[in-house]
Parts: C-alpha cells; structure tokens; sequence
C-alpha cells in the first residue's frame, strides 16, 4: 500500500445498469481526490439504446466499454463480469485499490473480498444503497453530492440553492458522530480535526460534509454547534464546548 503521500493506482470498475451516465464526470472528478484511475472498465448490455447515454462519457473518459449480453431475462450477466475482472486484478498485485461504480447490494461481498487482501475500496452509488454495501467500502460516496455540493463562495447564513436544503441534513444531525470521533484530547481538551476525520470514516465510511450542506470537514464541526474551533497554521483542531460555570458572563459580575 502506498504511503498518504504518494498516488494511490485504482481500478474503476462501472456498474452501467445501476448508475446513471450524468454523474460520470462528476464521479471522475472526485476519484481524482483519491488516486489515479489506471483501469476504468464499465459494464452492460450495450446492444440496445437503454445504456446510449453512457457513449459520451465512455469516449471522452476513455472507458473500456465490456458488452455483456444477458443470456436469460432477469439475470445480470454484467454484475458476474465485473466481479471476475475484480478478482482478476486483485490476483495481478497491480493495485491499491479498487472504485466500485454501484448501488447494487450484491457486490457487498466483492468489497469485503478486496479489503481482505489489503486494497481500498470506495464506493459511490446513490442513498438508496443498503448499508451492508457502504459499510464494506472502505470509504462510501453518495454521487447525489457531487452534483449538490455547496459553492465555496456561500456565506453563513445565506440560504441554499433552491431546493438543496430539502436533500440535506441539518448540521446539527453530525454533532453525536464528531463527539464520538474525538478520542485522546490534551490537557485543554483540543484534539486535531484531522485524526477526528479519521476516526469517522474508519466507523462511518459513507460520512460525508457535504451530505449535510458543507463543503469540508471543519465547515460542518463549526455549524454543528457544540464544538469550538482552533484554527492554526498548519492545523485545525477542535473540541467539546467547555461549559461556562453559572454566575460567569454578561451582568453577572461582582457588584460595585
């Protein structure tokens, strides 16, 4: 496995007939966080028009487009295509990890299988998916945020895009899942964002900022509310608000 540091080599395996062509992009765009997509593969039956609006995004992505005829209806020929490619490239020792393209629960088992032999697993497939699956990944990526992530630019306070705060939770909702993640605080209680981070998505791996309306981590810890929040220069930590004693504060001072 490669250090942090260095560039993860992923295979990008697509389920076609569970995941719609529009996100394409926006999903490559976001592997790109990850690592580097040296195997991008994508599965389905192509012979008819059902999977045409995927041509676009095979061409311009550079996919290897793998036709699998389903033989008998109500068999999905191209799920037990990707998962032997899977096993195949698992077996090569070529990878660090693998990209799982999917909502079908049924590849739960082939991220398992992955995470054993020491390679990450992400996925990305929409909020329906099952928990067992998101919960096999080593991370989880619900592709609905990708294409609904907040502009950098909002400020605090100013309203949403129209209909985004509908798909969203309140960043209250976040605040048991942060509290849980700090660990070994100091003295003062302050631990680093960063370690925090890690702890949520080794017990969360579908836990995303965005999910609740936030473009990062940080963001969300600060709108959660419980929480303060130290920024320095080269890192940021947090930790649980310290309760004020009873008699501190405004008008409550010792009499003249």
């Amino acid at each position: 496995m490669p250090r942090p540091s260095e560039t993860r080599s992923l295979a990008v395996l697509i389920d076609a007939d569970n995941t719609s062509a529009r996100h394409a992009q926006a999903i490559f765009d976001e592997i790109v966080k990850l690592g580097e997509a040296n195997v991008r593969r994508i599965y389905g039956d192509f012979s008819g028009g059902r999977l045409a609006g995927w041509d676009a995004a095979v061409k311009s992505l550079a996919i290897l487009q793998h036709q699998q005829r389903s033989n008998s209806r109500g068999k999905n020929a191209s799920d037990i295509a990707l998962v032997i490619d899977a096993m195949d490239l698992m077996h090569k020792r070529t990878l660090d990890g693998v990209v799982l393209v999917s909502s079908d629960s049924d590849f739960t088992r082939l991220a398992q299988r992955l995470r054993e032999e020491g390679l990450v697993v992400f996925g990305f497939g929409e909020r329906k998916s099952v928990v067992a699956f998101r919960n096999a990944c080593t991370l989880f990526i619900y592709v609905e945020n990708l294409l609904e992530a907040e502009p950098e630019g909002r400020k605090d306070g100013e309203a949403p895009a129209k209909g985004a705060a509908r798909r969203k939770e309140p960043p209250a909702r976040a605040r048991k899942i942060i509290a849980g993640a700090i660990g070994e605080p100091d003295a003062d209680g302050w631990e680093n964002l960063g370690s925090v981070g890690q702890r949520i998505q080794g017990a969360h791996p579908d836990f995303d900022p965005r999910s609740y309306g936030c473009a990062n981590l940080s963001t969300l810890v600060e709108r959660a509310g419980g929480f303060d929040v130290r920024k320095g220069t080269d890192a940021v930590h947090v930790r649980r608000k310290v309760a004020r004693p009873k008699g501190v504060g405004a008008g409550k001072g010792p009499p003249a």
